[in-house]
C-alpha cells in the first residue's frame, strides 16, 4: 500500500508547492511511482508539472472528491514516467462549501483514495494554504503529514495552529497520523537570522527535521513558470540537487520504519 502523505502549512509562500513537486519527481526517477493530488484550488501543482488545468475543467479532483468520478479517471502523466498527478482548479473552491452539509464529509478524498492507493509508492496531497475542510480531508487520508517551513522571521508562526489541527485530527478522525517531519525551505546561509531559525526549528523538534535544507535558488522559482520539475529545468542547480538528497533522506526513513514495522510485527498505520 502506497505511503499517503499531506504537505501542509497553512502560511502561504512557505515553499509546499515546490517542495510536492520537486520532491515527487525526485522519488520518481528514483523508480518510486509517485502520485501528486492538487488540492490547492489554485492548481498551481498541476502547473508546475505542465497540466494544462482548462484541459480537465470536466474530470479534476474536485470532480473525484465529490464523488462524480472515480479517481483513477482523472489521473494524468507526467514528463517523468513514474510521476502522475491528478489536477484541479477552482472548482475545489465551491468543493470545500459544498461538503459542509455532506454526510462523512471529513473523509470525502479517503474514500475517493481507496481504489488507487495501493498502485502508488508515495502519494503526496498538496494542500491548500489554510486549515479548511480541504486540508481536514487531507490529513484524514493521510499517513503523516510533512510540514515545509522557511527559514525567516515568522517561520514558527502558526505553526502551534496546524499542530493544534493535528492533534484534534488524530483525536477524532485518524489516530495513525504520523509526523513524516519539517523541512527547512528558502534558506540562506549569508543571512545570519536564517541560521538562527536553523538552529531554533532544530533545538525544538530535533529529529523530526530533515537534515537536507531547501535553499533559495532562482532556478526553483523559474522551473514551475516553464512547467516542470527542476530536475528536467537544470538538474545541476543547488535546488536540484537539495531534492534529490531530501528525495533520498525521506526513502530511508520510509525504509527504516517499515523495518521497524516488520520487527514489531504490528501494522505502522491504517487509515482504512
Amino acid at each position: 500500500m502506497g505511503r499517503v502523505i499531506a504537505v501542509t502549512n497553512q502560511k502561504g509562500g512557505v515553499g509546499k508547492t515546490t517542495t510536492t513537486v520537486n520532491l515527487a519527481a525526485a522519488l520518481a526517477v528514483a523508480e518510486r511511482k509517485t502520485l501528486i493530488l492538487d488540492l490547492d484550488p489554485q492548481g498551481n501543482a498541476s502547473s508546475a508539472l505542465g497540466v494544462s488545468k482548462e484541459a480537465f475543467a470536466e474530470k479534476n479532483l474536485y470532480h473525484a472528491i465529490i464523488g462524480l468520478v472515480p479517481m483513477s479517471q482523472i489521473i494524468q502523466p507526467t514528463e517523468i514516467d513514474s510521476l502522475f498527478v491528478a489536477p484541479s482548479n477552482n472548482d475545489l473552491t465551491g468543493a470545500e462549501i459544498e461538503l459542509v452539509s455532506s454526510f462523512a464529509r471529513e473523509n470525502k478524498l479517503k474514500a475517493a483514495l481507496a481504489e488507487i492507493r495501493n498502485q502508488y509508492d508515495y502519494i503526496f496531497i498538496d494542500c491548500p494554504p489554510s486549515l479548511g475542510l480541504l486540508t481536514v480531508n487531507a490529513l484524514t487520508a493521510s499517513d503523516s503529514f510533512l510540514v515545509p517551513l522557511q527559514c525567516e522571521y515568522f517561520a514558527l508562526e502558526g505553526l502551534s495552529q496546524l499542530l493544534n489541527t493535528v492533534g484534534l485530527i488524530r483525536q477524532n478522525l485518524n489516530p495513525a497520523l504520523q509526523d513524516e517531519g519539517i523541512v527547512l525551505t528558502m534558506y540562506d546561509g549569508r543571512n545570519n537570522l536564517a541560521n538562527e531559525v536553523v538552529r531554533e526549528v532544530r533545538t525544538h523538534f530535533g529529529s523530526k527535521v530533515f537534515e537536507t535544507i531547501i535553499p533559495r535558488n532562482v532556478r526553483l522559482s523559474e522551473c514551475s513558470s516553464f512547467g516542470k520539475p527542476i530536475l528536467l529545468y537544470d538538474i545541476d542547480s543547488k535546488g536540484s540537487v537539495a531534492y534529490l538528497s531530501l528525495a533520498k533522506e525521506l526513502i530511508a526513513r520510509t525504509m527504516s520504519s517499515q523495518q521497524r514495522t516488520t520487527t514489531s510485527g504490528s501494522p505502522e498505520v491504517n487509515t482504512n
